[in-house]
């Protein structure tokens, strides 16, 4: 046998042995990194980290790593070995925001890590407190021109300032910021009538909408929101085209196999498809997206292009 027959008779054994190995993930636990304190972000990773363990029978471990808009656990991860088994949970914006509003990251966002999944998506609740006298976006827009009105945000830069920034600037409002360490806070002066207007997730707010210490006039989605189907979105309200959503991202490093994203990817499908998981995404507003790796991507790509723009326009920077 001469030294080409040997070497693809080498060749044809190893086959096997390759498609063996990469058939072994996970073989040991998975870390997930999550970038937030315990909240919704960690709650949603938590249930898909339950499913995927009892899915590919091996733990995910979840790990909390929150600071600095999610830059902290995105170095971190971006610095860990590419195989698999250190992966990230992250709000979107620490992908789509983070690289506009910060002077410099320790890490790129784009060529320091590969897209598994944006499993879901949810919008924003723009409500104002009952003394205002708005019962519509178009009279909210019309009284901003009359006297000055000022709107809360969870800080500079935060999901809340930008999709309010973004709703000024298609509107022509006139409104003033007041930024907050934290929604938390922001919703709390929105209560007591120190702020004219908030635009928060639903869920932080509905219940006080419900109670009738605020009032919503519009969600920033492109579809109503199941939980209140009777408010209407700003598109519905006069500004066709106004779809303004955030999202849930799980990242690997850059360099990860393909087979592996394409694994985590279908595992991740097949959770969300559960019915327990379904009814939890209703009730936390979440909206499942279905898209795949190169779609999640691409979703990103897109975001990042329009806050940097908004961010840009608007001379945002990190508080």
């Amino acid at each position: 046998m001469n030294f080409l027959s040997r070497i693809a008779v080498a060749a044809v054994a190893l086959v096997p042995w390759i498609a063996a190995a990469q058939g072994t993930y996970p073989n040991r636990p998975v870390k997930v990194i999550v970038s937030t304190v315990p909240g919704p972000l960690d709650a949603f990773a938590r249930i898909i980290a339950e499913k995927l363990q009892a899915q590919l029978k091996q733990p995910f471990v979840i790990e909390n790593k929150a600071g600095a808009g999610g830059n902290i656990a995105a170095e971190m991860v971006a610095k860990s070995p590419a195989d698999g088994y250190t992966l990230l949970f992250a709000i979107d914006t620490t992908f789509t925001v983070n690289p506009a509003l910060y002077k410099k990251l320790a890490f790129d966002p784009v060529k320091d890590f590969v897209t598994i999944s944006v499993p879901v998506t949810y919008g924003q609740m723009l409500t104002v407190h009952p003394s205002v006298p708005a019962n519509s976006v178009a009279e909210l827009v019309a009284l901003s021109k009359q006297k000055q009105l000022s709107y809360g945000s969870g800080g500079n830069g935060s999901p809340s300032h930008l999709v309010s920034a973004f709703f000024i600037a298609t509107s022509g409002a006139n409104m003033t910021h007041i930024p907050y360490k934290g929604t938390g806070q922001s919703v709390i002066d929105a209560l007591g009538g120190r702020l004219d207007m908030l635009f928060a997730v639903t869920t932080g707010v509905l219940p006080h909408v419900k109670d009738g210490k605020l009032r919503a006039l519009a969600v920033s989605s492109s579809q109503r929101s199941p939980l209140a189907p009777e408010v209407p979105t700003i598109a519905e309200s006069g500004y066709p085209g106004f779809d303004v959503q955030f999202a849930y991202a799980l990242m690997a490093p850059a360099g990860t196999p393909d087979e592996i994203v394409q694994l985590l990817s279908r595992e991740l499908q097949k959770a969300m498809g559960q019915p327990d998981t379904q009814e939890k995404n209703r009730i936390a507003d979440y909206v499942p997206t279905g898209l795949d790796p190169k779609q999640s991507a691409a979703w990103l790509a897109a975001a990042r292009q329009r806050w940097t723009t908004v961010i840009q326009q608007n001379g945002i920077a990190a508080d």
